[in-house]
């Protein structure tokens, strides 16, 4: 009795865990956005895909901490019915996201403290893992531990956007990228920290998350490096606005924070 209580109670405290972890991955995306839409930086005045993300993918930062919320209260019921809505919501964000993040190219040449290669096989290549790593979760649901950790490592790919937001990557040229995948990847590793402290292991999930990131990262690197990937993006950003930007990252003249 003395041990399934202990049990009972550890699994309670590892997902009360989750939730703050969860709550503050959200938050990090949250506060990203209306930073730079306090700033004035950010407009409403973009055309009806950027609408279509927005409302995607802010609705599952919303319904990734119900999950996690109802998780914690003990609501098992609700959260597994809710969780299957992810068959259908993860490819609509990463279909909308890969569509969004051409447009941008095309529209403005992307953010110009990434270069352009580097954007444009990059950040299809984070949603692509962060779809499999969310879908890996829920093939494992019935694994507490794999589940819950997998689903964070694919969470934490979509903390970028918030953190790019929020750190000061212009001045991070020409590692700008690479230093926000840095970032982001402290969410895991804080997963990491906990599990040893309270289980005085590392549960394997971890570094199944993190490889499958940092897999990605290194291969849409050498892709985006290559001359087929330099080619694809200079034919896709062709006679339209983002055309006229230098591939490589840069300061625009008088640009300040």
């Amino acid at each position: 009795m003395a041990s399934t209580f202990a049990t009972a109670s550890a699994t309670q405290t590892e997902r009360r865990f989750f939730l703050i972890l969860t709550s503050l991955m959200s938050a990090s995306i949250v506060t990203g956005f209306a930073l730079q839409l306090a700033l004035g930086r950010s407009s409403f005045d973009v055309p009806w895909i950027y609408h279509a993300h927005a409302v995607v993918f802010f609705g599952w930062v919303a319904l990734f901490t119900a999950q996690a919320y109802l998780m914690d209260s003990g609501n098992i019921v609700v959260h597994r019915q809710l969780g299957m809505v992810a068959v259908i919501w993860v490819p609509v964000m990463t279909v909308l996201g890969i569509a969004l993040s051409l447009t941008v190219m095309q529209r403005t040449g992307g953010p110009f403290f990434f270069a352009q290669n580097q954007f444009l096989f990059s950040n299809p290549a984070h949603l692509l893992c962060f779809a499999a790593l969310t879908f890996w979760a829920l093939k494992v649901r019935r694994q507490g531990g794999w589940h819950r950790r997998l689903l964070i490592c694919g969470y934490a790919l979509l903390t970028g956007p918030g953190l790019g937001r929020i750190l000061p990557l212009p001045f991070m040229i020409p590692n700008a990228w690479h230093i926000m995948v840095a970032v982001l990847l402290v969410f895991p590793v804080i997963g990491m920290i906990r599990d040893k402290l309270k289980m005085r292991r590392v549960h394997p999930a971890w570094y199944a998350g993190i490889a499958a990131i940092l897999a990605v990262q290194i291969a849409a690197d050498l892709i985006a490096d290559s001359p087929w990937g330099m080619a694809l993006t200079e034919y896709i950003v062709a006679g339209t606005p983002g055309g006229e930007r230098p591939v490589e990252a840069f300061l625009p003249p008088g640009f300040g924070m």
